[in-house]
C-alpha cells in the first residue's frame, strides 16, 4: 500500500487517471495539481490549482506529502509531429517538471519523494542491444527530449529522492493500441518498415503497479518500465489482427512512414529498434500481470 499523501499532476491523462484511483481505492490522500480552477473532485481526491511556465508553485503544497508523481506531458501519440507540435511535446513535459523540481529543491531534506515521468524513447533506436537502466541515451529526437525532461527532474538537487520512470508504450485502447485498431480493422494493418524491429511495451495495469512499487519500495533512479517479454512490431501487429479477426497484409515501408508522419516521429515511435528490459523492477521482485505482448493485447481488447 502506498504511503498516506500523493501529489499527482498530469492526473487527467490515461495513466494520472488509472493511478489516482487505484490510489484512492486503498484510502491513499491524493491530491491533484490542475490548471484549471480548482475544485471538490467528485472522486474524493483534492485539487491545487497551478501554472507551470508561468509562475512558481508554493512548496507547501508538496511539503507532508509522501510522494510527488510527475506525470505531465502531450501526447506522442498525436500526428505528425509538426515543428509546432515537437514545441508543443517539449514545452508540456520541461515546464511542469522543472516547475515541481524548483519547489522540492526549495523544500530541502523535507522533500518528499520526486517520482518523474521519463520514457523508454529516451534510448533510441538500438538494434541488437540489450538496454537496461545503466545503457545510455540515444539520438532521436524522443532520445534527445527524454535526456533533457530527466535532466529537468534532476534539478530538485542532489539531496532529493528522485526516480525517473521509463515507461514504454502502453498496448491499451486508449494509447498506442488506438490507431492499430483502427488500422486492422478497416483491413489496413501490416508490417512498418521491415516489422522486425523490437517494440518495448507495458500494460496499463502493469504501468500502475509499477508506479505503485516505485513509490512503495522508493526505487531511485531511472526505472524501465516495460514488459519482460521482448516482442518485434510484426508480433504485436499480427497479435492485434488475429484478435480482431482481420488480415496482417499492407506494409508500410520506411520511407512512406517517414514522408506521412515525419522523420522524428517516424523514427522515433515505428521505426525505433530498442530491445529495453525492467532490470530494476524485476530485481525488486516485481511480478507482471502481463508477462507477455500477447496477454496484454488479450486484456486490452476484452476490456
Amino acid at each position: 500500500m502506498s504511503a498516506g499523501r500523493i501529489v499527482v499532476s498530469g492526473s487527467s491523462g490515461l495513466i494520472g487517471s488509472a493511478l489516482v484511483a487505484s490510489l484512492l481505492a486503498d484510502g491513499t490522500e491524493v491530491t491533484r495539481l490542475v490548471r484549471r480552477g480548482a475544485a471538490p473532485a467528485a472522486d474524493g481526491s483534492g485539487e491545487v490549482e497551478w501554472h507551470p511556465g508561468e509562475r512558481e508553485l508554493d512548496p507547501e503544497v508538496l511539503a507532508g506529502a509522501d510522494a510527488v508523481v510527475n506525470l505531465n506531458g502531450a501526447s506522442i501519440g498525436r500526428l505528425p509531429w509538426t515543428r509546432r507540435y515537437r514545441q508543443v511535446l517539449r514545452a508540456s513535459r520541461i515546464r511542469p517538471t522543472r516547475t515541481l523540481a524548483t519547489a522540492i529543491r526549495r523544500l530541502g531534506a523535507d522533500a518528499p519523494h520526486f517520482v518523474s515521468a521519463s520514457a523508454v524513447g529516451f534510448y533510441g533506436d538500438r538494434p541488437g542491444e540489450r538496454l537496461t537502466e545503466g545503457s545510455g541515451g540515444g539520438g532521436t529526437f524522443l532520445a534527445r527530449l527524454c535526456a533533457e525532461w530527466e535532466h529537468e527532474a534532476l534539478r530538485a538537487g542532489p539531496a532529493a529522492r528522485i526516480s525517473l520512470l521509463r515507461t514504454a508504450s502502453l498496448l491499451d485502447p486508449g494509447a498506442a493500441l488506438k490507431p492499430l485498431i483502427a488500422l486492422t480493422r478497416l483491413g489496413l494493418s501490416g508490417p512498418l518498415g521491415t516489422g522486425r524491429q523490437v517494440w518495448p511495451w507495458i500494460s496499463l495495469t502493469d504501468e500502475v503497479r509499477a508506479i505503485r512499487r516505485v513509490i512503495d519500495h522508493e526505487m531511485l533512479g531511472p526505472v524501465n518500465l516495460t514488459g519482460p517479454s521482448p516482442a518485434s512490431a510484426n508480433e504485436i501487429g499480427r497479435e492485434l489482427a488475429q484478435r480482431l479477426r482481420r488480415p496482417y497484409l499492407l506494409p508500410a515501408p520506411r520511407w512512406a512512414l517517414r514522408l506521412g508522419l515525419g522523420r522524428d516521429a517516424a523514427d522515433s515511435l515505428l521505426l525505433s529498434d530498442a530491445r529495453v528490459e525492467p532490470e530494476a523492477l524485476i530485481g525488486s521482485g516485481f511480478v507482471f500481470a502481463h508477462p507477455t505482448a500477447r496477454s496484454a493485447i488479450a486484456a486490452a481488447i476484452a476490456a
